[in-house]
């Protein structure tokens, strides 16, 4: 076998060991966005880059929903990733910012819907696989996302719903609703962001009950498999 033969023998195998683990690729995706898009946002290229990432992390959570849902629940969340993508290349690029709180509803709906899929699939069985573990904090990102284009919806219904310690009259960035979702839904406490309308409470306290069920029913559940596994003496 030549050098050449093995270095393609390596790159096969560690492409089929990155495919066996496709939950890793979305949560590394969703985590790449998180830290990068800061550095772009309120620029027309942050923009379009944040489009990018959308659009991948949109196609990734199609690939996890693929493995996990019937073909309706398939074709229904291929619908809404193609009309999410299609409103919001619309509004951004596009120009008919009208069409931002419908980007906002669709992108929101596919994530819930992603995530629910994703919750299925670690709870299909009896046992805690390394994929299923990757998937509890892919999961996580996609509440997170999902309720940030929910809160984004809200911005846009109902403008000034939430205030903030610096510019609180202003609309909230993408960077401050993510940083939101994250911290209602792991009841860290450490926001400087105020829901002020019902409807914003309202979800915002929505947020912190799916983020504490979460952590109760489905993580725990992975960490108690897991940790059974771990006792139960080898085959013979």
């Amino acid at each position: 076998m030549t050098s050449e033969t093995a270095a393609r023998i390596a790159r096969l195998r560690l492409f089929a060991q990155i495919m066996r683990h496709p939950s890793a690729i979305l949560l590394l995706v969703q985590i790449i966005a998180l830290l990068a898009y800061p550095f772009f946002e309120g620029t027309q290229a942050g923009t379009a880059v944040f489009n990018v990432f959308g659009v991948l992390v949109l196609l990734l959570a199609l690939r996890m929903i693929n493995r996990t849902a019937g073909r309706l629940r398939l074709l229904f969340a291929l619908a809404l990733a193609v009309s999410a993508v299609t409103a919001s290349l619309a509004a951004t690029v596009g120009g008919y910012a009208a069409l931002l709180p419908w980007a906002a509803a669709l992108e929101s709906l596919f994530y819930f819907h992603a995530a629910s899929c994703l919750v299925a699939y670690m709870l299909a069985d009896r046992r805690a696989t390394r994929d299923e573990l990757f998937a509890a904090g892919a999961t996580f990102t996609l509440l997170a996302w999902a309720f940030a284009h929910l809160f984004a919806l809200c911005q846009a219904l109902q403008p000034g719903c939430l205030a903030a310690a610096v510019d609180p009259h202003a609309p909230r960035g993408w960077t401050e609703l993510l940083f939101f979702s994250f911290v209602l839904l792991s009841s860290t406490g450490i926001g400087d962001i105020i829901p002020l309308t019902p409807l914003a409470r309202a979800i915002a306290s929505f947020e912190i009950f799916i983020g504490v069920m979460y952590l109760a029913l489905v993580v725990s559940r992975l960490i108690g498999l897991t940790l059974l596994d771990a006792r139960q003496p080898p085959a013979a």
